[in-house]
């Protein structure tokens, strides 16, 4: 997909702010939620999965997420159309001032997802599907398959599925924004006005469009004496070796799409790294934010 050229669309202009502004990171904006779900359910809520641990099946308690999610009202009639079941497509068709936290969304063609949203960001509405701190808990050096259908705890480190990734980016134009904080707890972000994620079948190669924020661009541009373009490289795990380096970069680090290896890298147990940012891996957490862009 080309970056240049692309024609705004027709929609409100967006409102620019403070970079990373209100970021909802997970851990303590749960707690202002006024509907929380009930702590034995939150200690196991998984991220891109059809259920809940401890024995507690989704299905039986859609509805009680379902009343989570309309703990602000329903949709606002402009929000979007919504799937069969009620659930919204995305974290932007959330009636407007609905609080950040965890709600069910369906993509279409997908069973419904429980995602954390972030509506405290600038432009609001954001689906996080990537949270990652540097002291994680989590193992990112999963298989292609526990990948393809997400893993860690929405309430703190995750990935919701490239499968999801997929289906979510399908549905329209979305954008993405890439969010670091440094060791020094400062924010940072770089953005790109289109983002999408290919089928299983093509290896979930990653699309970008142009480039915007205070992150410097290491994804769509060649840097010699880094890791090679991210933009367009198909997705490698432990056991998917699809990168353009001799041996597999997964196996050192985690899944993401590697060229030889990376500029960039957010999927990594004690090693976060965005340029200029934290060179050496020490990024104190990052975050993935997608929603529907207003470029065509």
């Amino acid at each position: 997909m080309s970056r240049k050229g692309h024609a705004p669309c027709a929609h409100p202009a967006r409102t620019r702010g403070h970079p990373g502004k209100g970021l909802g990171w997970g851990r303590e904006r749960f707690h202002n939620n006024p509907r929380p779900i009930p702590q034995r359910s939150r200690e196991g809520l998984q991220a891109g999965t059809p259920w809940l641990h401890r024995d507690l099946v989704l299905l039986p308690i859609l509805g009680a997420m379902l009343l989570l999610c309309a703990s602000a009202g329903p949709a606002a009639p402009t929000a979007g159309p919504r799937s069969a079941s009620g659930f919204p497509p995305d974290c932007s068709r959330l009636r407007k001032g609905s609080p950040s936290g965890v709600y069910v969304i369906q993509p279409a063609r997908s069973p419904p997802r429980v995602v954390w949203c972030d509506m405290d960001t600038e432009g609001k509405g954001w689906t996080v599907v990537q949270r990652n701190s540097h002291d994680t808990e989590l193992t990112w050096k999963q298989s292609w398959t526990t990948y393809k259908y997400g893993f860690g705890n929405v309430h703190s480190d995750y990935w919701l599925g490239t499968e999801y990734l997929h289906l979510l980016t399908q549905q329209g134009t979305y954008k993405v924004r890439f969010v670091v904080r440094d060791k020094a707890n400062v924010t940072h972000y770089a953005e790109y006005d289109i983002f999408r994620v290919e089928n299983e079948a093509s290896g979930y190669p990653l699309r970008l469009g142009r480039h915007s924020g205070d992150g410097d661009d290491y994804l769509t541009l060649y840097h010699p004496k880094k890791g090679g373009i991210h933009d367009n490289m198909k997705f490698s795990t432990v056991d998917k070796d699809q990168d353009q380096y001799s041996g597999n970069c997964a196996k050192s680090y985690g899944g993401w799409w590697y060229n030889r290896c990376q500029n960039v890298l957010l999927n990594a147990k004690n090693y976060i790294v965005w340029p200029g940012f934290c060179d050496k891996g020490d990024c104190a957490s990052s975050l993935i934010l997608v929603k529907p862009t207003d470029v065509c």
